[in-house]
């Protein structure tokens, strides 16, 4: 790929070409780029930067790293959407969705998502900077993100709230000094960072009064909205009738079937026999509770006297011990077509989540030749897949309600989740839950959007739902940017 270097240094510390243990903490380093996004050339500047997290006083207490690519030659940015991209974790770094999903470049994998050799990277074809502006942010302590003042508590950035508030203040600033407020502005989260996107639409259109377009919510958890007793139990189970379904271990009669027209079947048992069934709890007869278990069997692939033994419900852990115990072998967490070895064919949980693993192999090396090579990001900081920001303050979770009043405060807000079939961790029907749940009145359904992928929490990785999931995004984001002079109004 030719590029044409310009570098631009605003840093209290400089860079230099042997690196630095100490991350810059305002800085940016600005390369050129080419290339093809649905046969059409694409030119675009690459900013690979740091800018501060200040306290009250004005001081410097944390520098956050992020990328931010912009296609060249746009003359109206007022009306030229950006994207604000985050993965989870927490203490994930973005680089997932950045070097997988949206970004324009892509790592070496093969079309199911398995790592290659030689690592590496290479051009994505289906990239959405086409149409939008966007920015990969490591939150503290993610990638090369890091804390400046140690004497600052780690709970001004390790929690849900104290997290969403320090981050919304970077976001005003950045968009501030890229001068964005006019254009239509989303928010982007991959699992945790969907709890992140959340709040942070809350956040920032109540407290900085900056308003979205919409919020793109990836593989989401469960938003502080409760899924606890039958129903957390029960919820999962169309998750099982895909997996089993993926490794073909359904009966002939749903096995034949393609996987989007035999799962409405589980949904509907799950909604309308299973739950109620679980609340009856121990007031079930021994008939009912032998019916029970030969359905849950039939959909899940899991026998009759497993699930009996555990009082008809599977928890996710098992499930991936059990499916495939008889052939040797475990399956993913994060997704499920994955499969592992453990030392022992007995217990009953996995010994590792053999997708993760798979997934490490791949975007490690990538993401380090790609920062110094393409981006000439040079440092000799370590970057932090997966970084320290533990103990992290769960408490007082209702992003799902901030998300609410955020599109019931905001006509042009708009919801699209994104989730694949094989993810065990988020999985999609609580996804959907998440959607019936968090607008029970039903009047924001309209503005809600859902799609599927069969594949599992990182759906993009299979090659066919990268170009799907991003062509959704596409018209996602051109759907919902108003025309000209269009009324926020209901």
């Amino acid at each position: 790929m030719k590029k044409y270097f310009y570098t631009l240094f605003f840093a209290l510390f400089c860079l230099i070409a042997t690196g630095q243990t100490k991350l810059p903490v305002d800085s940016v380093i600005i390369t050129k780029h080419t290339t093809t996004i649905k046969g059409q050339t694409i030119q675009y500047t690459a900013h690979k930067g740091t800018q501060p997290v200040w306290d009250d006083a004005g001081n410097p207490i944390a520098s956050l790293d992020y990328t931010y690519y912009e296609r060249d030659g746009i003359t109206d940015k007022d009306t030229r959407p950006l994207v604000i991209s985050f993965n989870g974790g927490p203490g994930s770094a973005s680089v997932w969705m950045q070097i997988a999903y949206t970004g324009p470049t892509l790592i070496n994998i093969d079309d199911e998502g398995n790592p290659v050799q030689p690592y590496g990277f290479k051009k994505n074809p289906y990239s959405i900077l086409d149409v939008a502006d966007i920015i990969f942010i490591n939150p503290v302590n993610t990638g090369y993100s890091r804390i400046l003042d140690e004497k600052v508590s780690r709970s001004t950035f390790f929690g849900t709230n104290a997290d969403i508030r320090y981050l919304a203040s970077w976001i005003n600033n950045f968009v501030t000094r890229q001068n964005r407020w006019p254009s239509p502005k989303y928010l982007i989260g991959e699992s945790y960072g969907t709890t992140r996107v959340s709040g942070l639409v809350h956040e920032l259109q109540n407290n900085h009064w900056m308003y979205f377009n919409g919020v793109v919510l990836v593989s989401p958890t469960d938003l502080g909205i409760k899924r606890d007793g039958p129903v957390g139990a029960a919820l999962t189970l169309p998750y099982y009738a895909a997996t089993a379904w993926y490794h073909d271990k359904l009966p002939g009669n749903l096995q034949q079937k393609d996987l989007t027209d035999m799962l409405p079947e589980v949904e509907h048992f799950t909604v309308n026999e299973y739950i109620p069934a679980l609340v009856k709890g121990g007031l079930l007869t021994a008939a009912e509770k032998q019916a029970l278990a030969r359905k849950i069997s039939q959909y899940s692939g899991i026998s009759e006297k497993v699930i009996l033994q555990n009082n008809l419900q599977i928890s996710t852990n098992l499930f991936w011990k059990e499916l495939l115990r008889e052939e040797g072998y475990t399956v993913g967490r994060l997704d499920s077509r994955y499969r592992g070895i453990d030392k022992r064919d007995a217990g009953e949980r996995p010994d590792y989540n053999a997708e993760l693993t798979s997934w490490l192999h791949s975007f490690t090396p990538a993401i380090n030749h790609y920062m110094r090579t393409a981006l000439n990001f040079k440092t000799d900081l370590k970057y932090n897949m997966f970084g320290p920001v533990h103990p992290w303050d769960r408490s007082n979770d209702r992003t799902g309600e901030s998300l609410r009043q955020a599109m019931a405060i905001n006509p042009y807000l708009h919801v699209l989740v994104q989730a694949g079939y094989y993810d065990g961790a988020c999985d999609y029907f609580s996804a959907k839950y998440n959607m019936w749940q968090m607008d029970p009145s039903g009047k924001l359904q309209d503005r809600m959007h859902y799609e599927g992928y069969r594949s599992g929490h990182m759906m993009y990785l299979r090659k066919l739902d990268l170009e799907k999931a991003n062509e959704d995004l596409r018209v996602f984001i051109q759907a919902s940017t108003p025309a000209p002079g269009t009324p926020a109004a209901f």
